[in-house]
């Protein structure tokens, strides 16, 4: 009698980098925006790589870069990128109890989590496959770190002439469609908009982005209809 194949030990990694893939190849040209942008926007290109190598967060990248270009301080321009990324707070209470190890080693596991491989690694039970989150990852962290490489090394890359400026805004409308799925994070969204809109012929760049945030404790209402 013929025994059925044991499945392979590493088969969770091996399926998380294939399905990587596709995800992968609009991560190299993020980056690769990314890496542009922020060259002519006055970073060196070490500076640029280690960010992405080091934060691997496009949108909080997106917010500094974003805000220091367009002449606003460094501490809105970090607390911005902070807020952006706050998202992976409550994310990470979701992922920890699925990963291994103690509170150490469970943060520096819940490092490798990004949108994307957070979302495909969910098993819909409330548990997660940390394994294929790791290959999901790592294939995703290579095209970012290699997209934002090639944009700050390839020379004579303009980055309005191939429209390249144009993602930073098409990646935050993007997040935000995605995110507007109910009445009550249409209104946040509006009011958001609203209050950042009025602020900024009176405020420094980067300092509306903070205070309209304030527009979430709409969430904070019960019994919303």
């Amino acid at each position: 009698m013929v025994q059925p194949a044991r499945p392979r030990a590493d088969e969770p990694w091996r399926r998380g980098v294939r399905d990587s893939l596709p995800f992968a190849t609009a991560s190299f040209v993020l980056s690769l925006s990314f890496g542009v942008v922020a060259v002519e926007s006055g970073f060196s290109p070490v500076a640029a790589v280690v960010m992405s190598a080091v934060v691997y967060g496009g949108a909080g990248q997106f917010a500094l870069v974003g805000i220091l270009s367009a002449g606003g301080a460094l501490g809105s321009a970090v607390g911005a990128a902070a807020l952006v990324n706050g998202r992976f707070v409550p994310m990470g209470f979701a992922l920890g109890p699925s990963l291994r190890g103690g509170p150490v080693r469970r943060a520096l596991e819940g490092q490798t989590s990004i949108d994307v491989s957070w979302t495909m690694a969910a098993r819909g039970d409330g548990t997660f496959d940390r394994t294929y989150l790791f290959g999901h990852s790592a294939v995703q962290y290579v095209a970012w770190v290699a997209g934002t490489l090639a944009g700050v090394l390839v020379p004579g890359m303009d980055a309005r002439a191939l429209g390249l400026d144009v993602i930073f805004p098409a990646f935050f409308l993007a997040l935000l469609v995605k995110e507007v799925r109910n009445g009550r994070r249409l209104v946040v969204a509006l009011l958001a908009a609203a209050i950042a809109f009025a602020l900024v012929p009176v405020l420094p760049p980067g300092a509306p982005v903070l205070v309209a945030s304030v527009a979430a404790l709409v969430g904070l209402r019960e019994n919303w209809r």
